[in-house]
Order: structure tokens, then C-alpha cells, then sequence
């Protein structure tokens, strides 16, 4: 039996503090954690790619700010079980199938998104989409290339209204953490 707690391996390298990256047309955006940071505590967007990401995300800079930063209770040792089970594995596969580190394409995405997952939940008992974005060990981005096709789909198709709610990365991470208290047990 696979111990419940596995200690966060390290992961090929990539730009850390970087959670999020954005492609476009004319080049790649990359937002780093302080970017974040500091539009969740102030409401300033400073950055080229994080105002791109608010614009194309369904959401108001409010709203965001708001569901980015809410939290949710959590048991680490249920979650844990949950990711490391056959149906958490293909949760984590559903929740990254366009999502990928940019670097590695997508050998990580896995273990790179259980990681800061579980790292979340230790530090305080609760998920937030700001603590993974703090947690996440290298970049990500939705990705539209043969194989993916650049929308992700959030786990709550009920919740969301338009196409930019229901598949923008910034919905993704909004409602990553109801999600996972809806399907771990508590």
C-alpha cells in the first residue's frame, strides 16, 4: 500500500513562481506569484498577461478576487487518499487535460498539481485557488496545440454562465477548490 502523504518530489525544472502563462498571437505571457499576490490583496493589475487572463475570464476583477481568496475546509489525510485513488487520478487527468507545464509539456502536470494540492491543505487545513497558485512547483498554462485544445473545463458546468466562465484558466483555479470539498469525504 502507497504511503498517504507523499513528500513533494522535485520537479523538472521550470521558472518557479510562475503559476500561470498566457499564449497569444504575438507571444507568451508569463504571470508570476507576486503578480498574483498583489492583485489579490490590492486589486492592481500590473501585469500584461494577468489583465489578459482577468479580460478573457467571464469574471469581474472583484469577483475574482473574492473566489480566488475564499477558502475551503478540507481533511489533508481524506484528500490525500482521494488524489493518490484511481478515481482522484482521474480527477487529476480531467482537471489537467489542457493544462500543462510549459517547460516539460505535460510530463509533470500530475504530481505538479497534486503537489501543491496537498501542500495547500497541510498548511492550514484548507484549499484556496490562491494558496495552490502560491503552492504550484512549476508553470502552467491551457494549451492549444495538437492534443489539447487551449480550454479547460472547470469541474462545476452548473455553476458557470458563458463560455469564458466555464473554461477560462482563471475558473479553473476559482473552482478547483469547491470541487475537491465536494469529492473528498470528509
Amino acid at each position: 500500500m502507497a504511503p498517504l502523504l507523499l513528500p513533494l518530489a522535485p520537479l523538472a525544472p521550470a521558472r518557479a513562481g510562475a503559476p500561470a502563462r498566457l499564449s497569444t498571437d504575438s507571444g507568451v505571457w508569463t504571470t508570476g506569484s507576486e503578480e498574483f499576490r498583489q492583485f489579490l490583496a490590492t486589486g492592481r493589475i500590473e501585469d500584461r498577461g494577468l489583465e489578459a487572463l482577468i479580460r478573457g475570464s467571464g469574471w469581474t476583477p472583484q469577483e475574482l478576487r473574492l473566489g480566488l481568496t475564499r477558502r475551503y475546509p478540507v481533511d489533508v489525510l481524506q484528500l490525500s487518499k482521494f488524489l493518490n485513488s484511481e478515481g482522484g487520478e482521474l480527477f487529476l487527468l480531467n482537471q489537467t487535460r489542457s493544462y500543462m507545464p510549459f517547460a516539460t509539456l505535460g510530463t509533470y502536470r500530475l504530481r505538479a498539481l497534486r503537489s501543491a494540492l496537498l501542500a495547500d491543505a497541510a498548511a492550514d487545513g484548507e484549499l484556496s485557488a490562491e494558496g495552490i497558485l502560491a503552492a504550484l512547483p512549476t508553470d502552467f498554462r491551457l494549451a492549444r496545440m495538437e492534443g489539447f485544445d487551449g480550454v479547460q473545463n472547470t469541474c462545476a458546468e452548473l455553476r458557470c454562465m458563458g463560455a469564458d466562465q466555464c473554461t477560462s484558466l482563471l475558473s479553473w483555479y476559482l473552482y478547483l477548490p469547491a470541487c475537491l470539498q465536494a469529492n473528498v469525504p470528509r
